[in-house]
């Protein structure tokens, strides 16, 4: 080839670190909840459209697709996506900084504003050389900028509206507050669990807190029931199988001397394996049926919308970590021993198309490691850098004529045999 691209996207990154970090520090600043980011939204309409981009809403002025513009022949070819999250969490944040939330009470403790930073850093840097002559083939790129994730909505939602149409192919970062900056964490194959949404309501009878034998007590039932769950589900899985049930909200009552009629618990179920994911229903109906004969109240049971396991492509985790090594070197790659009992909505992207998730390494001296979720959650912003150099490299290299066409060869290989 006549010129280094890589280096060439690489510098493009450099040229737009400042702009990547302002965006992040403004995302950052004026965070959205989950099913709010419409402001957010038209913060990145705008900016990717002035950018040259093709840009289109989301369902309900939610959520950002961006298409690069592609010449000639290039318009009908396949494209890759870059996604990014852009909603935020109800926690109050803690840090002194001058970024810090401007709205009490909703944060990004989940790095959803550098998730979203980095991909426009990747995107435009695409752009820029594509604008220069400097790619050194047709690279339509496509960024998904997603609401919703932490519901387990917004994925779904953007996919209904098209944001994998003529889309073969997306990748994604999670940053990770427990991985050092410079490193990259990289699996193939399963990541992240199943994660279904629980709800337990108790229906009792109600009345004076002096005389609780004349109620059906909802609240006895209700501390009744975490037990059972927090005892007996472990016990009845196989000790080598993950499951963890947790209840994250528990609503009832308004005065302490009242004993309520109702009360709501609320929380998730994780589960690494489809088979341990149906058994572990069925347990919890059948414990909160016991529960309701032992306390004589009637406790209705609810699963919802929940995700399923991030599998990641092992060819895309290969192309990841050819761009990777470019970028931080052989020792910057980690190997994710087991998958997470977290969960992440990227998962509905993946039963369309084939894709694959890195963890991106946000500690240092300056970020010191608060957890995900938490109200002192902070990344060193060095990681946007090393984050969109990465997924710019790994579309363009996406696009080699070469890879495709061994990747092309290999499927018709696998056809044959199968026949």
């Amino acid at each position: 080839m006549p010129h280094d691209w890589k280096q060439e996207l690489d510098e493009a990154v450099d040229r737009r670190f400042e702009r990547i970090v302002e965006v992040r520090r403004r995302l950052h600043a004026r965070p959205e909840l989950s099913g709010e980011e419409r402001e957010t939204s038209l913060y990145l309409y705008q900016l990717l459209g002035e950018e040259g981009f093709q840009v289109r809403m989301g369902p309900e002025g939610r959520g950002v697709l961006a298409d690069t513009k592609v010449e000639g022949d290039g318009q009908a070819a396949a494209k890759i996506a870059l996604r990014g999250d852009i909603d935020a969490l109800r926690i109050h944040e803690k840090n002194d900084v001058p970024y810090a939330s401007q709205c009490p009470g909703v944060m990004h403790a989940c790095g959803h504003d550098a998730h979203t930073a980095l991909i426009y850093g990747a995107v435009t840097a695409i752009e820029d050389l594509r604008n220069a002559a400097a790619l050194p083939w047709q690279a339509p790129i496509r960024g998904v900028f997603q609401p919703a994730e932490e519901t387990c909505e917004g994925a779904k939602g953007m996919v209904e509206i098209g944001a994998l149409e003529g889309v073969s192919a997306i990748l994604a970062t999670h940053v990770d507050p427990m991985r050092d900056l410079g490193h990259l964490g990289l699996r193939a194959g399963v990541l992240t669990a199943n994660c279904d949404e629980m709800e337990l309501r108790i229906q009792g009878r109600g009345g004076h807190a002096a005389r609780p034998h004349e109620t059906r007590d909802s609240i006895a039932a209700a501390a009744q029931l975490i037990n059972s769950l927090y005892l007996f589900i472990p016990r009845a899985t196989d000790s080598q199988d993950a499951v963890v049930v947790t209840v994250g909200q528990i609503r009832g009552g308004d005065n302490a001397n009242v004993i309520p009629e109702e009360v709501l618990l609320r929380g998730t179920i994780r589960t690494l394996d489809a088979g341990v994911r149906q058994k572990t229903f069925d347990h919890i109906r059948r414990l909160a049926h016991g529960v309701g004969e032992t306390t004589d109240t009637r406790i209705e049971v609810h699963f919802g919308l929940g995700s399923a396991s991030v599998n990641n492509d092992a060819a895309l985790i290969e192309l990841l970590r050819q761009a990777g090594r470019d970028v931080v070197g052989e020792a910057g790659l980690d190997e994710i021993p087991r998958a997470s009992m977290g969960s992440e909505d990227f998962s509905f992207y993946l039963e369309k198309v084939p894709g694959a998730m890195i963890r991106l390494g946000v500690r240092s001296s300056s970020a010191t490691g608060s957890a995900l979720h938490t109200p002192n959650f902070d990344i060193d912003e060095e990681a946007l850098r090393i984050g969109a150099k990465v997924l710019a490299r790994a579309a363009v290299l996406w696009h080699d004529p070469d890879r495709l066409a061994s990747t092309s060869q290999q499927h018709q290989k696998r056809t044959a045999d199968e026949r």
